[in-house]
């Protein structure tokens, strides 16, 4: 995987031991960070800590999504990890009354994690699992820069009222704007060079301001990167049509997380993208596959955790300056492919290949990495 970013880092104190918080969360969420701590066990010396969040926390502290004690030992912690938030156990519960998906909001608003880097690329063993023909997918690797805690999800909003009305706000400033994109610039710098900016311009005030302060940044601060525009319309048509041609994709938070969903399509399965939420030096990033819960399957040990452990690998490099054990990592889980081990969820419909479960593969990529 190409590097992602030389921005917005916190490292491990030389010589201590780095303290990682995991937050399991809800439905496959303790499954795949289970398989997680597995795989980080034989890189080296780890001091974790546990905490609530989500449908879990709820449960325990009668409503709060996200409680006081977890968020500060994650603003403590050198890293966060974090496998999945939500499920239809909570889907009918009152914003008011709390919500899980309220507590990961939380957490990326209080922690300032603003930039999320979620890496897209097309394993070489996998061509089969994707439904795209080939040559379309071949030479993918795209990173989708997405915006964390601004925009549709953090705005004004008013639930349904006893007219039947009710709406949201899109709230951008032009300070937003410029570090998520000056994120994206750094990293377009170690890669092609080329950053694409994603809004929508031609309808929305918000995206006018987005795409003036992006033409002005990279004008002003980044005159070696060549920055284009296109409308999310025509950027998710494009994400299927013609990935490769993409790398740096740089957006708002809606457009982000859906276009990212979007192109897991490529590599041919949610379970294979992993993400870094990362905010300004000295803040401990948060890693999470984008997966989220997958309640359908939950402890039944058959969830894909290549999401969950490319996640450390980004942890790694990002976080604690480990890049040879990032790349130990990333060997291993291609390594894993080239076996042709096989989750249930990378399986075309009609196939009948054999698959194995979540800890059968991770017991593989573990082994691998103690070779290593």
């Amino acid at each position: 995987m190409k590097s992602a970013v030389t921005a917005c880092r916190r490292w491990a104190s030389s010589g201590a031991v780095p303290k990682i918080m995991l937050l399991p969360g809800d439905g496959v969420g303790p499954e795949v960070v289970e398989q997680a701590v597995r795989v980080m066990d034989v890189l080296g010396s780890f001091e974790y800590q546990e905490g609530l969040i989500g449908g879990a926390a709820i449960d325990a502290t009668n409503g709060n999504p996200l409680p006081d004690d977890t968020l500060e030992r994650c603003q403590a912690s050198d890293a966060v990890v974090l496998g999945a938030v939500g499920g239809p156990k909570w889907d009918q519960r009152p914003p008011a009354t709390g919500r899980p998906e309220q507590g990961l909001l939380k957490i990326r608003k209080e922690m300032n994690l603003f930039a999320n880097l979620r890496p897209v690329r097309l394993f070489e063993a996998l061509a089969e699992s994707c439904p795209l023909r080939p040559e379309v997918v071949k030479g993918v690797d795209m990173l989708v820069v997405r915006e964390l805690t601004g925009g549709l999800y953090f705005g004004a909003r008013k639930e349904e009222d006893e007219f039947g009305f009710a709406y949201d706000t899109l709230p951008y400033s032009v300070n937003e704007v410029a570090r998520i994109v000056r994120v994206a610039a750094h990293a377009a710098k170690t890669r092609s060079g080329r950053v694409l900016s994603v809004d929508k311009a031609n309808v929305l005030a918000s995206s006018r301001l987005w795409r003036r302060t992006a033409t002005q940044v990279c004008a002003e601060e980044f005159p070696e990167i060549a920055l284009s525009h296109g409308l999310v319309d025509s950027v998710a048509m494009d994400i299927i049509k013609c990935p490769a041609k993409m790398d740096v994709v740089v957006t708002e938070n809606l457009f982000g997380d859906i276009l990212s969903d979007a192109a897991s399509v490529l590599p041919g399965s949610l379970g294979l993208l992993p993400s870094a939420s990362l905010g300004v030096d000295g803040t401990p990033g948060m890693y999470e596959p984008i997966h989220g819960s997958a309640p359908d399957i939950a402890g039944q040990g058959v969830c894909n955790p290549t999401a969950m452990i490319m996640s450390i690998a980004m942890m790694m490099r990002l976080s604690l300056n480990m890049p040879k054990e990032a790349d130990a990592i990333e060997e291993a889980v291609n390594a894993a492919f080239d076996a042709g081990l096989r989750t249930k969820d990378l399986l075309l419909p009609g196939e009948s290949r054999k698959t194995v479960g979540t800890k059968e593969f991770t017991d593989f990529v573990v082994d691998r990495v103690k070779a290593a």
